[in-house]
C-alpha cells in the first residue's frame, strides 16, 4: 500500500517467483482492463498465467461509474471463487483496495473471505490507502512511499515496457 510506485510490480516479482517454483497463480486486477493489454498483461499470457482484468482504467477517467462498480463487484466474486476452489497457491488482488475505499466491495465480506481460506492460499493485495483491517490481518505489509516520480516531478510520461 501507499502512494509510492512499485506496489504492483511488486505483486507481480512474486507472481514470477511463485510460477517459477511451480506454485499455481492467478491475478485478478481491478483498474486495469484488457483492452491496452499491459506488459504485464502479456508476459502472463507467454507464461500461461492466469490474470483476469475487470476494470476500464482509472475511475477518475470513468463517465459512468456504476459500470466501474459493478466490474469490481464481479472481480470480487471471482476473487473469492479463486481463492475457495483449492486450486491455486497464489491469488493476488491488484488495486481492490480502491473498490474496498470507495464501498463497492463490502471490506468485512474481505476479511471474512480471506480469513476462512484454505491454508495453502497466499494473498497479495496491493493499492494504495489499504483499510485498517486489510492491515491488521495480514502477515506482512509494506507502504511504499513517494520520494521523487518521473510523472510529477519531472513531467516524463508512462513509458511501454517500464510503466505499463
Amino acid at each position: 500500500t501507499g502512494n509510492g510506485k512499485g506496489k504492483s510490480t511488486a505483486a507481480f516479482g512474486v507472481m514470477l517467483r511463485a510460477w517459477g517454483r511451480g506454485l499455481k497463480v492467478v491475478v485478478i486486477q481491478f483498474i486495469k482492463h484488457n483492452k491496452a493489454m499491459f506488459g504485464e498483461q502479456v508476459a502472463a499470457k507467454r507464461l500461461g498465467i492466469e490474470m483476469i482484468p475487470y476494470g476500464k482504467g482509472f475511475t477518475w477517467n470513468s463517465k459512468d461509474l456504476s459500470e466501474d462498480e459493478a466490474l469490481a463487484r464481479n472481480g470480487w466474486e471471482m476473487c473469492k471463487e479463486k481463492i475457495h476452489s483449492n486450486e491455486y497457491d497464489v491469488v493476488i488482488m491488484d488495486e481492490i483496495t480502491y473498490p474496498i475505499k470507495y464501498g463497492w466491495i463490502e471490506i468485512d465480506e474481505v476479511v471474512k473471505n480471506l480469513e476462512k481460506r484454505p491454508k495453502k492460499v497466499n494473498i497479495i493485495i496491493t493499492g494504495r490507502d489499504a483499510h485498517d483491517d486489510l492491515i491488521k490481518i495480514s502477515d506482512c505489509v509494506t507502504r511504499m512511499e513517494e520520494i521523487k516520480h518521473p510523472y510529477t516531478d519531472q513531467g516524463i510520461l508512462a513509458q511501454k515496457g517500464i510503466d505499463y
